[in-house]
């Protein structure tokens, strides 16, 4: 009869369990499908940034801009990596890839400071010891454009100043739903090369020049204005993929978790069933053997 009861209360534990997983994979979903709809509506609007830049750096000579001035002088360089890491755990391995991630990064440069957003990878740097501004303190959930300016406007003082030399950013691209994986990718200085091979500028297209090409105000104000929305867009966008990402891969854990969960219920129940019926079966055994014996 013990044995009956512990599987009751097996089973139940894991009936609540399951309530638990597939509420939090509903929400994932919803959150997902928001998440999804954000980025669409995004993207067109910094597509056109990207490709305005492309047709200024297709017709410009030599950029004069502080933004792309790589320090190459310098021995000991100053960077910083801003990681996107998740607010909350049951994301399947979506915390776990990124931290290593960057970890793998920061072989070499632990002491490199770093703008951890979410509070996972938060704790996780700081309690290993790592150089972790504390002040960066932005939420991953629900991305804005208002909180990718005000990270803009904090990075781009910083290299303007000359306090940070490198500036990267270590993020989740999301392929498709069942395909994301962490990337590293240089926010400052510009690298020209690097910047033509992402905005897709041939080398043949690259020599074209014209020197009537006219600023208002002048070159600089123009790249200024450029360069923030351009590095605000690249925020933007990546605290966007890494949410999405983020909801995709606790839908999926949540998913696998309900099923999981109705698995072992189809298991307990049949170790239920066995139970009574050997309950069954001893009691019966039992009523034959006292008539048995008052024979």
């Amino acid at each position: 009869m013990a044995h009956i009861n512990e599987v009751k209360l097996r089973m139940k534990s894991v009936k609540e369990t399951k309530q638990i997983t597939n509420a939090m994979r509903l929400i994932s979903a919803a959150k997902l499908k928001k998440a999804k709809r954000q980025l669409e509506q995004s993207s067109p609007y910094f597509e056109k940034v990207r490709s305005t830049m492309a047709d200024i750096l297709l017709r410009s000579g030599k950029i004069e801009n502080k933004y792309f001035y790589v320090r190459d002088e310098k021995e000991d360089k100053k960077k910083v990596y801003i990681v996107i890491t998740g607010d909350k755990g049951f994301a399947g391995g979506y915390n776990h890839n990124i931290i290593k991630f960057a970890e793998e990064h920061l072989k070499q440069d632990k002491e490199a400071l770093l703008f951890i957003a979410g509070n996972v990878g938060r704790d996780y740097f700081a309690k290993n010891k790592y150089n972790v501004n504390m002040e960066f303190d932005y939420p991953v959930q629900n991305p804005s454009i208002y909180m990718a300016r005000e990270i803009t406007d904090i990075i781009l003082g910083l290299f303007g100043d000359g306090v940070f030399d490198e500036i990267y950013i270590i993020y989740t691209h999301m392929f498709s739903s069942m395909k994301m994986e962490p990337k590293i990718m240089k926010l400052l200085p510009l690298e020209l090369d690097a910047l033509k091979e992402k905005l897709q500028i041939d080398e043949n297209s690259s020599r074209i020049v014209d020197d009537s090409m006219e600023y208002e105000p002048d070159p600089k104000f123009v790249f200024d204005i450029l360069v923030k929305k351009y590095v605000k867009g690249i925020i933007y966008g990546t605290f966007v993929e890494s949410f999405t990402s983020e909801q995709s891969s606790r839908m999926t854990a949540m998913d696998n978790a309900t099923s999981n969960a109705n698995d072992m219920l189809k298991k307990l129940d049949l170790s239920y069933n066995r139970a009574r019926q050997s309950k069954i079966t001893q009691d019966i055994t039992e009523i034959v053997g006292g008539a048995e014996a008052l024979k």
